[in-house]
C-alpha cells in the first residue's frame, strides 16, 4: 500500500528557503506571488493491506523520524 505524506514548516517558523524561492520567482517576472513555503514530500510503500493500520504506522513514522514536530506539521494525503 502506498501512502503519501507532506511535511511543511509551521506558519510561525521562518522559511528562508521559501523566501529565496520567492525572490527568484519575483526576479523571473512572477511578481504576483505573495509567499512561498517549501516542504518535503514522501511516498511510502508499506507492507500492510489494512488502510487504517498502514496510516497508523506512517503516522508513527512521522512522529518519530520524518517530521520535527516542534517546527513542522505533517499531513497524510492518501492511501492506495
Amino acid at each position: 500500500m502506498k501512502i503519501s505524506v507532506i511535511i511543511t514548516l509551521k506558519k510561525d517558523v521562518l522559511d528562508p528557503q521559501g523566501k529565496v524561492i520567492h525572490q527568484a520567482l519575483d526576479g523571473m517576472g512572477f511578481g504576483n506571488v505573495n509567499e512561498v513555503r517549501q516542504g518535503k514530500y514522501f511516498e511510502i510503500n508499506i507492507k500492510e493491506s489494512d488502510p487504517k493500520k498502514a496510516k497508523d504506522k506512517v503516522e508513527e513514522m512521522c512522529k518519530k523520524l520524518l517530521a520535527n514536530l516542534v517546527i513542522e506539521n505533517y499531513k497524510i494525503i492518501d492511501a492506495q
